[in-house]
């Protein structure tokens, strides 16, 4: 009974990502810390079976739901996406290198709990994906990248930023080094915003 008792106070992320799973990871890192206490990942939502974080969501015994847009319509992967969200009764929704734009459907359904972290001081290099900010950050000439962790609205990289930090584009920098930089701050910072947004 306890047990049950104390499940009830725990608040439930979903977890949404397309990627190599490096934030996903970090996530897992903070709480084999003993950070994120009281906080459950329910599940992973993928678009790739394969990815990184689909695997190491399955390597720790994490529900994987894989809805592939190549099967479904784009209304049907939208609404599998929502209806998982729904029956697992999440408090927060964390994205993670996900490769798709959530419907405004979903995003009414969850205001301001949906978080999204991009590798890159916003607005500058918005609507991007992937190496593709970090080149365009050494195209621009910019002294200095970082990145955003924001709330999700039903634009693109548009919704209320959370949190920004810097980091200093060197000589020589590449979009490797600068992937590494930025990398770096995400995996110290996301997991403690979330973990602050579900203290409200």
């Amino acid at each position: 009974m306890l047990i049950s008792l104390l499940n009830l106070d725990m608040k439930k992320i979903a977890f949404l990502s397309s990627s190599g799973g490096t934030n996903f990871k970090s996530f897992l890192d903070a709480q084999v810390r003993g950070e994120l206490q009281g906080v459950e990942i329910c599940c992973l939502v993928t678009d790739k079976a394969m990815c990184g974080a689909a695997e190491l969501a399955r390597e720790h015994k994490i529900k994987v739901y894989f809805y592939d847009p190549k099967l479904l319509s784009k209304e049907a992967f939208q609404q599998s996406i929502l209806d998982t969200l729904d029956f697992f009764e999440v408090d927060l929704v964390v994205l993670g290198g996900f490769g798709r734009i959530l419907s405004p459907e979903i995003v009414e359904k969850y205001p301001d709990k949906i978080l999204n972290i991009h590798p890159s001081l916003l607005p500058k290099h918005g609507g991007m994906f992937g190496n593709n900010i970090h080149q365009s950050v050494l195209d621009s000439g910019d002294v200095e990248t970082g990145m955003t962790i924001h709330v999700v609205d039903e634009g693109v990289d548009t919704g209320k930023i959370l949190l920004q930090k810097s980091v200093s584009v060197e000589p020589g920098d590449t979009v490797d080094s600068l992937k590494q930089k930025v990398q770096a701050l995400e995996k110290e910072w996301y997991p403690k915003v979330v973990e602050e947004m579900l203290k409200d």
